[in-house]
């Protein structure tokens, strides 16, 4: 009966240590890093960070107040996350950073932006420490400069959370772009552009004999000619396109590019002008 007892005890307890093994494992720094990078799909930048290598994913503000700083800064601006607010150092950043002359003047308007709900970043890294994840973020050009900064999600005094519970706390600042929608601003223009569809020719009314009895002003006048064939080429401007075909059902912007969805067409414009025609 002892023996019994003895090997219950122990059966419990190796069962104890298996799932509090298992919970450790489940909540470990690479375990939440690996959770995060799956939903929130980093983006690749060139090393000088002026342009994007590989799109991941784009997420979208649920909060506001993100101070970001021109990426030619070299030092991001570090935003906290903490009781449903983004919270920034203010002015000691920006002093810290550079941004602000030591002796009078102003800080130049292009060499910070803040980001407010609904607005898109990308996220570059994702570091997960002791005490908090740390978001590294990265912004589309406005007016050719781009910006960057980071975003704390401090854990709790004394307790670390679940990956759940880190999943919960991010979700609270950012939304996924749906795939379908994300696909649509990187898809890349192909090589060679596609010619518009020739229109369908026109055929000339068949010749009617005329009534004996019918009247001049019977006779209904002779359809008119057939509109010119509207034309779409590479180097057209956007007004250009949008005088022949008109507006388009959606359009997608993404940095200098801007591709306009037809029914029957996709139009990629670069610059303002027609680069690639689907």
């Amino acid at each position: 009966m002892q023996k019994t007892r003895l090997a219950a005890s122990l059966a419990a307890l190796l069962l104890t240590i298996s799932v509090l093994a298992w919970t450790e494992q489940q909540n470990s720094p690479e375990t939440i890093k690996q959770t995060l990078v799956t939903k929130y799909a980093l983006t690749t930048t060139t090393a000088d960070k002026t342009d994007i290598v590989t799109a991941g994913a784009i997420l979208v503000l649920k909060k506001t107040d993100l101070l970001t700083v021109a990426v030619a800064s070299r030092v991001p601006s570090q935003n906290t996350y903490k009781d449903g607010k983004i919270n920034h150092a203010g002015a000691s950043f920006m002093k810290h950073a550079g941004l602000i002359p030591r002796v009078g003047g102003m800080a130049p308007t292009s060499s910070n932006r803040t980001f407010v709900n609904g607005e898109k970043v990308w996220v570059t890294g994702i570091d997960v420490r002791p005490t908090e994840v740390v978001f590294t973020l990265f912004t589309d050009a406005y007016s050719d400069v781009r910006y960057t900064a980071t975003l704390s999600f401090p854990f709790p005094k004394g307790s670390t959370p679940s990956v759940d519970q880190v999943a919960a706390l991010v979700g609270e600042v950012f939304d996924v772009q749906p795939q379908e929608k994300a696909a649509a601003d990187t898809a890349p223009a192909s090589a060679a552009p596609a010619s518009p569809a020739a229109p369908a020719a026109i055929a000339p009314p068949a010749p009617v004999a005329p009534d004996a009895q019918a009247k001049p002003q019977d006779i209904p006048p002779p359809p008119p000619p057939p509109a010119d064939p509207k034309t779409l080429s590479i180097g057209q401007t956007v007004d250009e396109v949008v005088s022949n075909f008109g507006q388009p059902e959606k359009i997608v912007k993404l940095a200098t590019k801007q591709i306009y969805y037809y029914k029957d067409m996709k139009v990629t414009f670069v610059n303002g002008k027609v680069s690639n025609v689907e």
